[in-house]
């Protein structure tokens, strides 16, 4: 059974933004976590410890365990179209979502908290033990995730992507629920709600999402009764390149945090990161949203140019925002006025959002390449630009520590947009082929 109607007509950019914009709406709300994030500890006790500890420890070191589940969003979307490959898909799920949390524990609560965060990372000690704290209830997260980015993968494969911005809207009422109830409380630790708010948002997300996908699975996947083509060794061929893809990205923050910790201005540029990368997050979500469309629509007739115009000029227009932001006096309105920072820290981050800017168009553009490679199962080719971005961003950020006097985190800043720079280039360089072959077949 095919998982999408084909249509006679080529694609047009109508059906790419029914698909795209509840996808677009779902990261920009999941974006705005961290900004809520941030606002709501920086007007709690001891703010700029806290601060530092969730971009210094919780956040870097908990999306570093879950990075080999989260390509599970792609490999949902590119395999699931059959019940037998959901099957096998949705056993891989579990296997690794209880491996990942068991070493997410196995972190938090033994003195491998301690190696990490003492002697890899060399965090200030005084975020230290709130950095404990975090992680120790940021448990539930990587099963959560790894539950909803499975079943998200269904509904957009069958164009249902509408319930996964739902999801998310829901996650931001349950973070946004516990974070005003921990302000409200009074004198609670900053980063104990914060964290708690975090799992509790995406608990609540992965319920509404096993809910919702249940009638695609009656009534779309259960009926479609054939013979799998997806092995054991096929699904290891696709997912372990993209499994390894978001561990080699996301092992980049904790080198990031390291980085920070030993230039000048340590505690200020992590107590600024939280709200520096929120807003940098918020402008590049709008193009990570378009790799499961890519992934979704490009085997349709007309859809490699239909997709590719689609790709510059969202890169255009998000990074036109984010320079808007970062020139005016909005950037004050974001640093100060949302998020609650001093102005020595709000002056560290617009200054830092310079070197940023062409982050959200780079990922726009390899969105469509990777979208591309994916649904051509050649996930080797995504493995090889992450490892060239992070090899780039490593050297230049030791050098920046050997070399210069820099503020950490516009360092930072400047080495991941040259890191991601070279990712695109070897994108686009390894996708020509997959792209003219989709090209050909859907004429």
């Amino acid at each position: 059974m095919s998982s999408l109607p084909q249509p006679t007509e080529p694609l047009d950019a109508r059906r790419i933004l029914r698909l795209w914009w509840p996808l677009a709406a779902s990261w920009l709300l999941m974006g705005a976590e961290l900004p809520l994030f941030t606002a709501f500890v920086a007007r709690m006790p001891d703010p700029e410890p806290n601060l530092g500890a969730w971009g210094a420890l919780v956040f870097p070191i908990a999306l570093a365990i879950e990075s080999p589940i989260i390509m599970l969003l792609a490999a949902s979307t590119a395999l699931c179209a059959d019940w037998p490959s959901y099957a096998r898909v949705r056993r891989f799920m579990v296997v690794a979502g209880a491996a990942l949390t068991a070493l997410h524990a196995l972190v938090a609560f033994t003195p491998l908290f301690d190696l990490l965060a003492r002697d890899i990372i060399g965090a200030p000690e005084a975020v230290i033990e709130p950095g404990r704290t975090g992680f120790q209830l940021m448990l539930p997260w990587t099963w959560s995730i790894a539950y909803r980015r499975f079943q998200q993968g269904v509904l957009i494969r069958f164009e249902a992507s509408g319930a996964v911005s739902v999801g998310t809207l829901i996650r931001l009422a349950a973070n946004l629920g516990v974070l005003g109830l921990g302000w409200w409380w009074g004198g609670a630790s900053g980063i104990a709600v914060g964290a708690c708010a975090v799992s509790a948002g995406v608990m609540s997300e992965a319920l509404f999402v096993g809910l919702r996908v249940q009638p695609i699975l009656r009534e779309r996947l259960r009926p479609a009764a054939v013979k799998s083509e997806l092995t054991g060794a096929a699904f290891a061929r696709f997912y372990l390149p993209l499994a390894l893809t978001p561990l080699v990205t996301l092992i980049g923050q904790p080198i990031g945090a390291a980085a920070m910790s030993r230039m000048s201005e340590p505690l200020e540029s992590l107590a600024t990161w939280p709200a520096y990368h929120g807003i940098v997050f918020l402008t590049r979500s709008i193009g990570l949203a378009f790799n499961e469309v890519v992934v979704a629509l490009i085997v349709l007739p007309g859809a490699v140019l239909a997709l590719r115009r689609f790709a510059w000029r969202t890169a255009l227009a998000t990074s036109g925002v984010l320079a808007l932001i970062a020139w005016t006096p909005l950037s004050q309105a974001w640093f100060v006025g949302w998020s609650h920072l001093s102005p020595e820290l709000a002056r560290l981050g617009a200054q830092s959002m310079a070197f940023a800017l062409a982050l959200p168009a780079l990922n726009a553009l390899q969105s469509y390449y990777q979208g591309a490679l994916v649904r051509e199962r050649r996930t080797r080719a995504v493995t090889e630009s992450v490892v060239l971005s992070l090899a780039l961003t490593t050297l230049g950020l030791w050098l920046a520590v050997e070399f210069t006097d820099w503020p950490g985190l516009a360092a930072a800043a400047a080495m991941l947009s040259l890191g991601n720079l070279a990712q695109t280039l070897w994108l686009a360089w390894r996708a020509r082929a997959s792209l003219e072959r989709l090209a050909s077949a859907a004429r």
